[in-house]
Formats: structure tokens, C-alpha cells, sequence
């Protein structure tokens, strides 16, 4: 375990060799042109639309998700090259990520060479400090960083997990998240994650429905495989957590996801402290290596799950990925099953599984481009290079979100 978890950190510490020698020796490719546009993954879909709310204590008005965030707000930064070679990258924050996309950003990418990744990292995240830092500049930096990989694959002719150290696994196991697990039986999932409906607001009765509903999952799934459950914030109370995990011990919980406030780090802590029965698992909400420091120091993670096209693009989350392994926590990516996190499962060896994303549930062709190939429960690493997404710039018009 040693051995595997010091290869780990040395290859995401650094470019793999032929990635170090393009960005060292070749200084004539730079970057002439950079766009961002809103995106809508999901056919049909009204995730961000405003509900009509029942009064003024309706509790969706505190889970009202908006415009900007989650799949509602996803974009695709493209970045073209001098030599023709184009990348694309995942990010989000919507109109308002691209606005910072397109009138802060890019003056600091054309005419800079888009193999100095890291670099540019840097000088973007700075800009930000009097205004950024989190949220949506960060979503829409993971645009452009994811971005920037991209051609760097494509330049070396390579696929990105080859340039962070090289597969740890052959294949990555993956998780279905749905409402209805046993759904994903059929498809050859052997882990599953059900979205949680009920928190604090909806009191006992909502207690009382969510044993109700893992009780009969974990009956329809069986005994031997992962169950998880994703809470968004809406078991937001230390007590209510520790009650919810009690009643739930004989589910067999693996994890229990985003149960808090992403802000309360010490309430974090105190779970991962008091919670035995199951692993206390978040993260997805934090932003950049220079958040997740934080939590890694207070203890306030069972499970780091960053995800790649919010938290600072493939340049933070490889940097969280070795604090995970320093740390000896499970490392989890968001959306590991998108072509943007499987690189990060793939080359982890604290990566045990990968997250469903577009597969068995209605997408657009455009995420579909984005989704790694599925084979009876596992998600297999490209080989394409870069990210080897499929995305053209006839697909992002197609798929162009109004509004």
C-alpha cells in the first residue's frame, strides 16, 4: 500500500515525461481564440427552472438550485490553437460563467502558449482573489483548464490519463445514482447511490419516509453490494445526521453524501469524529486545492469527492487527489463516469469506484460525447487522445442554451 500510494503521488505531482518536454520545448503553439457557451446536457430538461413555490415556508424554496449551478449551469470553454488543434472543456456557472469566461479570462490566454497549464492556472486564480476565489469563476476556470488538457493530449497524441502517471486499474468500477436502484441492476451495476428527497424541513415524517425507502432498496439491490445515499444539504444539523445514520445501520450504508452545509467544515469534522456506522463523504461543493486543505485539516472528510469541471478543472482535483492519498481518504471525483473524471479514477489507486453520468437515463448526444464507454458495470479508460470526448462545435450550437 505504501509503494502503490507513493506511485500515485509522484504521478499526479507532475506532467507524464512527453507532456513536460511539449510544454518545455515547443513555444510556437498559442492560443488565438477563446469561447464559452451555455449548454444544455439533459433533453428537455427543467433543472433550474423556477417552481411555482406553495407560500413563503415552502421547503423548496431553500433548495431552489437556480440557473448556474449543477447540470442547469454547464458550459463548454472551446480553445483554438495557431496549429488547429482545438480543446474542450467541461465547466459551469452558465451566462454568467461565460461572461467571466469570455471578458476576464481569455485576456489572459490568447497569444500564451496553452501547454504552460499550470502556469496559467496560477495567473487566473490570482485575478480572481479580490472577487473569486469559489463558486462561479471557479466552475467556469474548470472550463478553461479542462480545456487547456485537452490540447494537451491532443498535441502529444495522447490520452490525459496517460499524462497523469499511467492506469493504476484496468477498468473503474462504477455506481449507479438514481431514485430507483435496482434499475441499474440490469446494466451491471454493483454499487448504488439514491438521491435523498426528505431532510430537516419535512421533520419525523421525513425521517421515517427515508428508512422507509433504503429499507426497500437495499431489499431490491441485495445484501453484498454499495449502498449510498446523496442528502444536498438538506439534512443540514449535526443531530439530524447522527439520528438518520443510528436508524439506518441496518441498511448498511457505505457512504452518506453532502449531508451538511458545505460551509460548516467543523460540523464535517464532528461526523466524521462521532459517525461509525458509515463513511461521512463531500466535496463536491468545495472549490480548489486550497479549500479541500482546509477540510483535510480539520479531519472533515470520510470521502473527498471533488468534481473535475467545478472545482478547478483537472489542475486542482489531481492536486486534491494527492492530499486524499496523504491523508489515506477514499477519493471519489463527481461525474467520475464523464470523460473529464475517469482520468483522475483511473490513476488513483484511493479511486475505488467511478460515479454513473449519462448512462441509463435519458441525455442529449451532447453529454453522450461526453461519457465514457460503459461495459457491464465498469467505465473503460479512451483511447482517443485528450480527454477523447466526442464534442464537435456543431454539437455545443445544437445543444446552445437560451437564456
Amino acid at each position: 500500500m505504501a509503494s502503490s500510494r507513493r506511485q500515485f503521488i509522484q504521478g499526479l505531482a507532475g506532467l507524464g515525461a512527453a507532456a513536460q518536454a511539449a510544454a518545455q520545448s515547443d513555444r510556437s503553439l498559442v492560443i488565438t481564440a477563446v469561447e464559452a457557451t451555455p449548454v444544455n446536457l439533459r433533453p428537455r430538461s427543467n433543472q433550474g427552472a423556477l417552481p411555482k413555490f406553495k407560500g413563503p415556508y415552502d421547503p423548496q424554496r431553500w433548495r431552489y438550485i437556480g440557473p448556474f449551478g449543477q447540470l442547469s449551469g454547464a458550459l463548454v470553454v472551446t480553445i483554438r490553437t495557431n496549429q488547429g488543434v482545438v480543446g474542450y472543456g467541461l465547466g459551469a456557472g452558465g451566462s454568467a460563467g461565460c461572461e467571466i469566461v469570455e471578458k476576464h479570462l481569455r485576456h489572459l490566454l490568447v497569444g500564451m502558449n496553452p501547454l504552460d497549464i499550470e502556469l496559467l492556472w496560477e495567473q487566473m486564480y490570482a485575478s480572481s482573489l479580490s472577487y473569486g476565489r469559489r463558486g462561479i469563476f471557479v466552475t467556469a476556470l474548470s472550463g478553461v483548464d479542462n480545456a487547456l488538457w485537452d490540447i494537451l493530449g491532443k498535441w502529444v497524441d495522447r490520452p490525459v490519463y496517460q499524462l497523469l502517471g499511467g492506469l493504476t486499474k484496468p477498468k473503474a468500477e462504477s455506481y449507479y445514482t438514481s431514485t430507483k436502484p435496482e434499475s441499474g441492476l440490469s446494466m451491471g451495476f454493483r454499487n448504488f447511490k439514491v438521491p435523498i428527497r426528505d431532510g430537516v424541513l419535512e421533520g419525523a415524517v421525513g425521517m421515517d419516509r427515508t428508512v422507509k425507502i433504503l429499507t426497500e432498496a437495499r431489499q431490491a439491490i441485495g445484501p453484498d453490494k454499495r449502498l449510498m445515499i446523496d442528502v444536498l444539504f438538506k439534512w443540514d444539523d449535526v443531530a439530524y445526521v447522527k439520528e438518520m445514520a443510528r436508524r439506518l445501520e441496518d441498511v448498511g450504508l457505505y457512504f452518506i453524501e453532502e449531508a451538511l452545509s458545505p460551509d460548516d467544515v467543523l460540523g464535517y469534522a464532528q461526523l466524521v469524529r462521532e459517525v461509525k456506522s458509515t463513511l461521512i463523504a463531500h466535496g463536491e461543493h468545495e472549490y480548489t486545492q486550497h479549500g479541500y486543505r482546509l477540510l483535510f485539516h480539520h479531519k472533515a472528510l470520510g470521502v473527498a469527492q471533488p468534481d473535475v469541471t467545478w472545482c478547478g478543472g483537472l489542475t486542482a482535483a489531481r492536486k486534491i487527489g494527492v492530499m486524499a492519498a496523504e491523508h489515506g481518504v477514499p477519493f471519489l471525483p463527481h461525474r467520475g463516469g464523464s470523460l473529464y473524471g475517469l482520468p483522475l479514477v483511473l490513476t488513483s489507486s484511493h479511486a475505488p469506484m467511478a460515479e454513473s453520468f449519462g448512462t441509463g437515463e435519458p441525455v442529449s448526444d451532447l453529454m453522450t460525447a461526453m461519457t465514457a464507454q460503459f461495459d457491464n458495470g465498469y467505465y473503460l479508460p479512451p483511447e482517443k487522445p485528450g480527454f477523447g470526448t466526442e464534442i464537435t462545435d456543431d454539437l455545443i450550437q445544437k445543444h446552445r442554451k437560451e437564456g
